[in-house]
């Protein structure tokens, strides 16, 4: 190909991509002045000794918040829920989706049901959850019915439990989606080709369903573990701003360190958990794009 038609082709190309950039501009300059700017600017505070001209003083900050229990008890929470959220999110969905991917009996009505928490707002979800699990509600009238000692629940090594229910009972619904949509992507032929070969329901799963439901399984890890950094509203509405030990997240931390205007804790912890969610999607995306690598 001569040098003037590859200047002809490659004209439009440069030409629409001028163009994306004019459309693209105004969500440019909003996510830079709202989220970029002062994400960096955040970073910075969290390297000084006090806000508006404080001192450059290193890493001490992070130090001191790595001395410092309340934010070690946050953190740990926080990965104690993501560990156990995510996983039984993630295996209930699958499970979910799998089987409203076969014909069953009022299938329409029950994928609504199962999507109607995505609809329904926090403020009313903690409203339920609160009278169920409250001193005097449901669960603990039902209890004393069955004349056994009531519980505080949000007061007790249960509260994880509520905590991660609830987060299940809100994300389940768009996990399942994202499941059946890609179960219908899979050709049924595969299956057919399979099964008259003899391979059993363990082996089409493993071999089939898995490897080509692969990429929307690394797309639900992520949403699945960016929600659970979103807890902390329903966590906040349901046990305040001093929950119990068991349910005190990184959220409370930052949100109380705010209320005393410490910020270079806030900063310093916002940068270590964007830090942790940066290095856990770079990570997963780095697996999925090998897996990509080795099918193909």
């Amino acid at each position: 190909m001569s040098s003037g038609m590859r200047l002809r082709t490659l004209r439009p190309h440069r030409g629409d991509g001028f163009k994306a950039i004019w459309f693209l501009a105004p969500s440019l300059v909003g996510f830079a002045v709202f989220y970029f700017i002062p994400f960096l600017l955040g970073i910075y505070e969290s390297l000084t000794d006090g806000a508006l001209g404080g001192k450059f003083v290193g890493f001490a900050n992070y130090m001191e918040l790595f001395r410092s229990g309340s934010f070690r008890k946050a953190a740990s929470n926080t990965m104690l829920f993501a560990g156990i959220g995510v996983p039984l999110l993630i295996a209930l969905s699958l499970l979910l989706a799998m089987l409203l991917n076969r014909p069953l009996y009022m299938r329409d009505w029950l994928r609504t049901s199962i999507m109607m928490p995505l609809v329904v707002p926090v403020a009313s979800i903690v409203m339920v959850w609160q009278i169920f699990f409250d001193w005097n509600g449901t669960l603990n009238a039902l209890l004393h019915r069955f004349h056994l000692a009531r519980i505080d629940w949000m007061q007790s090594n249960w509260s994880m439990s509520i905590i991660v229910v609830m987060y299940i009972w809100k994300n389940i619904g768009y996990n399942m989606i994202l499941f059946l949509a890609g179960l219908q992507s899979i050709p049924r032929d595969y299956y057919e080709t399979a099964a008259i070969e003899g391979a059993g329901r363990l082996h089409q799963f493993r071999h089939i369903t898995m490897v080509y439901l692969t990429p929307t399984m690394f797309f639900v890890v992520l949403i699945s573990i960016i929600n659970s950094f979103k807890v902390f509203r329903e966590t906040y509405l349901l046990a305040g701003d001093y929950p119990y030990d068991r349910l005190y997240m990184l959220q409370h931390y930052m949100n109380n360190m705010f209320f005393t205007l410490d910020i270079q804790k806030l900063t310093a912890a916002a940068t270590i958990m964007v830090g942790c969610i940066v290095l856990l999607v770079s990570g997963l995306l780095g697996v999925e794009r090998r897996f990509r690598d080795n099918v193909e």
